[in-house]
């Protein structure tokens, strides 16, 4: 099966791709992520490690890797109506927090309301715009906190 795009051609402004670096320990910068996202208005329904989950499953010695799942519902709720409940598929909206090394943890996101709009989810194009803006609103609020905390 093949892709109806190039993910070579897509800049990563197109799919909302934002990372930073927090220098400490991988415990100190899940609580740091988790409590700038419920600040900046995001609730944290879903949080799990991929890395603890396949390091007993599967004994794939995986370093630190975690994922806080935020969603702020007035939005999302907002979304579900946008996409006809598509954009469901892609709840949450999520947060990585992975280990480069012990105390270097990247915070990484992609915006999954772009994603939708790659996809052509949306049925509501004006209504999608205007989630696309409050999201990365939202979602740049978090960065810059985590920017400044980093300094």
């Amino acid at each position: 099966m093949s892709i109806p795009f190039d993910p070579d051609e897509i800049d990563p402004e197109e799919y909302g791709e934002t990372q930073t670096t927090l220098s400490t320990d991988h415990e100190t910068a899940i609580e740091r992520v988790r409590e700038v996202c419920t600040d900046a208005g995001f609730g944290i329904p879903v949080e799990f490690s991929p890395s603890e989950m396949l390091n007993e499953k599967v004994d794939a010695d995986r370093d630190p890797y975690y994922v806080l799942g935020a969603c702020n519902p007035s939005v999302a709720d907002r979304a579900l109506d946008a996409t006809d409940g598509r954009i469901g598929a892609l709840f949450p909206c999520n947060m990585v927090i992975r280990q480069e090394s012990p105390n270097e943890q990247v915070v990484y996101h992609v915006s999954i309301m772009k994603v939708a709009r790659l996809l052509g989810l949306p049925v509501d194009d004006e209504e999608m715009d205007a989630i696309i803006a409050d999201t990365g609103e939202l979602v740049d609020a978090v960065f810059e906190e985590l920017a400044e905390g980093a300094e």
